[in-house]
């Protein structure tokens, strides 16, 4: 009896044209000898679709040709099942493809999408919803609510979508944090949230961050002028600056003065004022090298 492979395709992620991806999973699933189920995602119900499809099916495997949020959604379906996701980077920003320093071109992701090696990685669980890479609440946040505005997509999107948000720039907002049962209190203009180290784009925002060590990293970025923002969009985050403050642990609290915007894993999840977060060990198995 063949295999069954299940492939979650995202549509409209990225600036990408999915039809490669499909045909080439296509092409080695055929001489594998596997049978592909194909699922393109819509935006609706698209968690329990999978679902259903994986009890119809019992994949050992699901590849997921999209961005960090079409991940984010397939390892939440897929909570507490025994199957291996394979990436295929097709969204804006790869981020945890690119931590996990996963090729982008599809020939060699798929080959190791399709592998028998793999990581068991963390989560972090942020108000109840799973988070694989990395959230943040303030500017960061504003900038992905700006882009998910806009009709232009990939990095340009993201590029052209800093000068609006810097222009809209507001106040900073005091945030209360709780972790390792010590209190800090700072005004801050984004606080990221971090299992891992660097953004897609390359940015590393947390560099010491380790993907399964049953942590994860609070990144507090109190005074982020201009300056400081265009060197953590190219990458250089100063991370010895008194403006910058990192905290590692396994829970936290975060309260804030007003509510401020809050992205998981790339997805605008509109404002909060309060986050609940707590690590989830080794909560997902992705194919590697």
């Amino acid at each position: 009896m063949k295999k069954n492979i299940l492939l979650v395709v995202n549509p409209i992620s990225g600036a990408i044209d999915k039809s490669e991806f499909i045909e080439a999973v296509s092409f080695f699933a055929t001489q594998e000898n596997l049978n592909l189920i194909i699922y393109a995602t819509s935006g609706k119900d698209d968690m329990e679709k999978i679902q259903e499809l994986y009890t119809l099916h019992q994949p050992k495997h699901i590849l997921i040709a999209g961005g960090d949020g079409t991940i984010k959604m397939v390892a939440e379906a897929m909570k507490d099942k025994d199957v291996v996701l394979g990436l295929l980077p097709a969204g804006s920003a790869n981020g945890l493809a690119t931590d996990l320093d996963l090729p982008l071109s599809p020939e060699e992701s798929i080959t190791i999408a399709f592998s028998e090696n793999y990581v068991e990685v963390d989560a972090i669980a942020i108000n109840g919803e799973m988070c694989l890479h990395l959230s943040d609440i303030g500017l960061n946040a504003d900038l992905i609510k700006n882009y998910e505005k806009s009709s232009v997509r990939g990095k340009l999107g993201y590029v052209l979508q800093v000068f609006n948000t810097l222009v809209g720039l507001g106040d900073t907002f005091t945030a209360t944090i709780i972790a390792n049962n010590e209190m800090l209190t700072c005004n801050a203009r984004m606080v990221v949230i971090a299992n891992a180290t660097k953004y897609g784009t390359g940015v590393v925002i947390n560099p010491n961050g380790i993907m399964n060590d049953g942590k994860f990293e609070l990144v507090v970025l109190k005074n982020l002028d201009l300056l400081v923002f265009a060197e953590i969009i190219t990458g250089n985050i100063p991370i010895n600056s008194e403006d910058v403050e990192v905290i590692s642990t396994d829970k936290a609290t975060i309260t804030t003065n007003f509510p401020v915007s809050l992205q998981i894993d790339g997805e605008y999840c509109g404002t909060i004022n309060h986050l609940e977060l707590a690590i989830l060990s080794k909560q997902i198995k992705i194919a590697v090298k």
